[in-house]
């Protein structure tokens, strides 16, 4: 079957085909580390997280993943003034929150994942090489400044489809030295009262990059002049993504093939953002929802779908988990973790599902389907059936990076799994015991066998072939 993704610059559904057959190079846009990541802010990470892992286990593509770190511009400098301590200090305590907040919701480590700050000469390469093509200018006003000259460029609105006298003006510099006020900063001088350790000597001056410029250089660094996939959160495409795609380009390069942009996080109809003080940090998320449900919630809808955030919505998430876990559990009683190891068949409908531009929320219900079917299984007293299908819905919960058996979620080791083991005995002498009390049609002894496992967080549920346990977590677990 062939992947078709949605590509943002042809507005069209494309097969996927890779320059480099079995390989696929993506690069998207990191955060700018001015500030800890709320969920609106790391939807894009789980998005593209998903694509990879169906590029490789769907197709076994071998991936690499560059994910930036903007880690120098003018919010940094701004929010490390008010803080009082140095820029780079501010930027990297939260890289650092960043980095643990993926982690907690399951997504891989990219490739690579370089700092704009580690890479100036790559930029003022790039810069140079477009005020030789004629595509940028220094202003002969000693600033520091060098600019993009959009009128240079005839495809310059390409990716967002917009005519440049329809576009507002580049607020991303001081439009001093501009010729056109639409035209936007490959460089920016140093200002007075910018530290010193935040700028860089070039030909043109002393100063640091702009945004823009840092990603295309990056990009072209580790995946070189062409490559297949650009993505980011849909606020990037413009001026983001517009300006990459036309400072890239007229420097002569191929860039990027497919362009794929996630929807929001929203908060009553509006984008979830610091701005307007509705943000929910991730280490504070995680530590009121179990972070396996939170990643399920940002996974559930369609990557191009807006997600609108509303009290309950992760509890909701928290629920399909369980009901997913509790099968796996039920099906699988002799495993604690398991991880799939790429031999699986995943099921006709699933991948057909992921093939259509990642089509998630069908892929889901291919889940809970085969869960429905395994519980049947299980009630029909057929061990081995349950067991093959359990198998199945493991690795495809894996793809979406959602599988309830992944170490990844686990959150002890050996002592855990004593203490599991000891849980485990206990609880079944106190069902043995309910058995035997309905089998003497005891019933309120049985009640209060129930009784007394509800009170200490365990779910019981009788089927044909006996009563099951789980765990009936709480909501921070």
């Amino acid at each position: 079957m062939t992947l078709r993704l949605f590509d943002s610059l042809t507005r069209e559904l494309r097969d996927f085909v890779p320059v480099v057959p079995g390989k696929a190079g993506i690069y998207i846009c990191g955060l700018t580390t001015q500030a800890p990541p709320h969920i609106g802010h790391v939807r894009f990470a789980v998005a593209f997280d998903v694509l990879r892992r169906w590029l490789e286990r769907g197709h076994g593509y071998d991936v690499t993943l560059i994910r930036n770190v903007t880690d120098i511009d003018d919010k940094i400098l701004a929010k490390s003034a008010e803080a009082g301590e140095p820029w780079y200090a501010l930027s990297y305590r939260n890289e650092l929150e960043t980095a643990g907040a993926l982690e907690a919701l399951g997504v891989l480590p990219p490739t690579y994942e370089p700092r704009a700050t580690g890479h100036v000469p790559e930029m003022v390469e790039l810069m140079e090489t477009l005020v030789t093509r004629g595509h940028a200018y220094a202003p002969a006003d000693d600033s520091g400044d060098v600019y993009f000259d959009v009128r240079s460029w005839p495809s310059y609105g390409e990716l967002t489809h917009q005519s440049v006298d329809d576009m507002s003006d580049a607020e991303d510099a001081d439009p001093r030295g501009k010729r056109d006020p639409r035209d936007f900063a490959l460089w920016k001088g140093r200002k007075a009262d910018e530290p010193e350790s935040a700028s860089w000597r070039t030909p043109f001056g002393t100063g640091r990059p702009g945004w823009h410029l840092e990603c295309s250089a990056m990009a072209r660094k580790y995946l070189g002049d062409t490559f297949d996939i650009h993505g980011g959160g849909v606020d990037l495409r413009f001026p983001h993504h517009e300006n990459e795609v036309a400072q890239s380009r007229a420097a002569g390069l191929g860039f990027a093939n497919y362009w794929l942009h996630n929807a929001w996080v929203t908060l009553g109809g509006e984008k979830m953002s610091k701005s307007l003080g509705n943000s929910l940090r991730v280490s504070a998320v995680v530590e009121e929802h179990r972070p396996l449900a939170v990643r399920y919630y940002l996974t559930a809808a369609h990557y191009r779908s807006t997600i609108e955030y509303h009290e309950g919505s992760i509890e909701e998430a928290g629920t399909a988990v369980e009901r997913i876990e509790r099968f796996l559990r039920s099906a699988l009683p002799e495993v604690d973790t398991l991880v799939p190891d790429g031999s699986e068949d995943l099921p006709a409908d699933f991948r057909e599902a992921m093939d259509d531009d990642l089509g998630v929320s069908d892929a889901l219900a291919v889940i809970h389907q085969s869960v429905r079917a395994g519980n049947t299984a299980l009630d029909d007293g057929d061990a081995d059936d349950a067991a093959t299908i359990a198998r199945s819905v493991v690795a495809m919960t894996d793809v979406l990076g959602v599988n309830p058996l992944d170490p990844a979620w686990s959150t002890g080791g050996s002592d855990a799994d004593d203490t599991t083991t000891a849980l485990d005995a206990l609880v079944a002498g106190r069902v043995q015991a309910r058995a035997a009390a309905r089998s003497a049609r005891d019933y309120e002894a049985a009640d209060a066998i129930r009784d007394e496992l509800t009170a200490a967080g365990i779910a019981l549920e009788d089927t044909a072939a006996g009563a099951r346990w789980s765990l009936a977590r709480s909501k921070g677990d």
